[in-house]
């Protein structure tokens, strides 16, 4: 008996003590209720909002710039604070608290199959109406967001996915 305890708690200690399943797990959930927030944003305020996916961050923004006086202001007042937010989550080269932004944990990484609208300057938006429109669109002559975005977010061997869908914008 003792030694299928010790057998157990070998196997059960390394998974308990591996956050990473964890971390994952909290940034895609911290990612759709900012994705999310910025749907129910464009429509509450009958504006296009802006979601910044660079890659290393997701924030909310009221201009495709994300200049300072674009950056909305978190629901709470401010955001996690956290060192790897802190790191990623500034505008001029100051980190700002008040910014509805969230940094990438360094054990997880985000990808959306080679679409231009996360990663390295990546961004999507949306317009009053809650429909999502791809980077290059002008939201004048219309969306090209005519199939499913779908954001992967991986850390070791654990994955979780969200994914955008054309002209409702619904984030699942």
């Amino acid at each position: 008996m003792l030694i299928v305890v010790g057998i157990v708690g070998a196997i059960g200690v390394g998974r308990f003590f591996d956050n990473r399943v964890f971390e994952n797990r909290a940034y895609a959930d911290q990612a759709k209720a900012i994705i999310r927030y910025a749907q129910k944003l464009a429509i509450a305020q009958n504006r296009f909002m802006y979601v910044r996916a660079d890659g290393n961050s997701f924030a909310v923004c009221s201009g495709s710039g994300c200049a300072a006086a674009e950056a909305v202001t978190a629901p709470a007042g401010s955001n996690s604070g956290s060192s790897v937010t802190k790191a990623n989550c500034q505008l001029g080269g100051a980190y700002v608290a008040q910014w509805l932004c969230e940094g990438r944990p360094a054990s997880v990484t985000v990808s959306a199959g080679g679409r231009a609208e996360v990663g390295a300057g990546g961004y999507f938006f949306f317009d009053a109406l809650g429909r999502p429109y791809n980077k290059a669109d002008s939201g004048i002559a219309g969306s090209t967001f005519n199939a499913p975005l779908a954001i992967t977010f991986a850390s070791g061997g654990n994955s979780a996915q969200i994914t955008i869908y054309p002209e409702t914008g619904y984030v699942q």
